[in-house]
């Protein structure tokens, strides 16, 4: 049965997240079809999929719509791992992505928000921001819920998102924002101020935005922001941080290894791996440009 194996992929999961994310998929499935629940796999072919892309397309973009199909994918895929069925509609299926919006910033914009003469309130933010690019797009989950760095300097954690073993050589620069915001309840004092992960994005993302020039007009002396960076979110500085590395003629497996993604080399991951070496000279060159223009 196809929604049973469904439930027990997500009940395998430990992330919460990602247990939501399917969750959600299972839930579209059923209100798609409601006969869902008396289906085999062997049931879920490309008119099945053609039909439920087009039911989602009512409501959802085409990205959102691709997370749905990933999900029935990722469930196919171990089913047949574990020999539940030979079923594979995804042959002749193809998943298209469309092009998002900007998601970074050039090397000039970077440079002129890292200086930017913001508002006191939002100088943490700002450093926030610059911390996350010099950390290599670290996720706002897995920086809120650092707790301490190793003896020889480096960050180690287990990715919220994937919950892979995870480590960032600390650079000179990224260490004086640490020593600048350290915390008690964690490595930096964003764990103290805000009770979990979200709220902290969010107040990020919502002081980014508002960074720029300030004004105050009329008796009672009402504050006007002219904003600088209106779309900039804490994801540009990951997204940021790999397309510079990109221009730098980085090698894509350094990137993937850098941004704590999975490459598609196999050999070269399991390299990568076991020597950090190569993501921690990517990081210093990245940072040498933006910071210094040193190419």
């Amino acid at each position: 049965n196809f929604t049973a194996y469904f439930q027990d992929f997500i009940d395998s999961k430990e992330n919460k997240g990602t247990k939501g994310i399917y969750k959600h998929t299972l839930d579209r499935i059923r209100l798609f079809d409601p006969d869902i629940d008396k289906k085999n796999f062997e049931d879920i072919d490309l008119k099945w999929l053609t039909d439920f892309e087009n039911f989602c397309a009512r409501t959802a973009s085409k990205n959102a719509r691709n997370i749905h199909l990933r999900n029935i994918r990722a469930v196919f895929n171990n089913a047949i791992d574990y020999e539940i069925t030979t079923a594979y509609p995804f042959r002749r299926f193809k998943i298209r992505p469309e092009a998002t919006r900007k998601r970074s910033l050039s090397v000039e914009e970077l440079r002129k928000l890292f200086v930017y003469p913001c508002e006191p309130y939002a100088e943490i933010y700002r450093d926030c921001f610059k911390l996350i690019f010099m950390l290599c797009g670290i996720n706002t989950v897995d920086l809120w819920g650092l707790r301490s760095m190793t003896k020889d300097g480096r960050i180690e954690y287990k990715r919220a998102k994937t919950g892979r073993l995870y480590s960032i050589k600390v650079e000179p620069e990224a260490m004086e924002i640490i020593n600048k915001y350290r915390g008690v309840n964690g490595l930096l004092c964003v764990a103290d101020r805000w009770s979990d992960s979200r709220n902290f994005r969010h107040q990020l993302n919502k002081a980014l935005q508002r960074i720029g020039q300030v004004e105050r007009k009329g008796r009672g002396g009402k504050k006007i922001i002219t904003s600088e960076f209106e779309s900039v979110t804490s994801y540009f500085a990951r997204h940021s941080w790999a397309t510079i590395a990109a221009e730098l003629d980085i090698p894509d497996a350094v990137i993937a290894e850098a941004l704590g993604h999975s490459s598609p080399y196999t050999t070269t991951s399991i390299y990568i791996n076991r020597n950090r070496k190569k993501v921690d000279e990517a990081n210093r060159r990245v940072l040498d440009w933006v910071l210094y223009g040193k190419r």
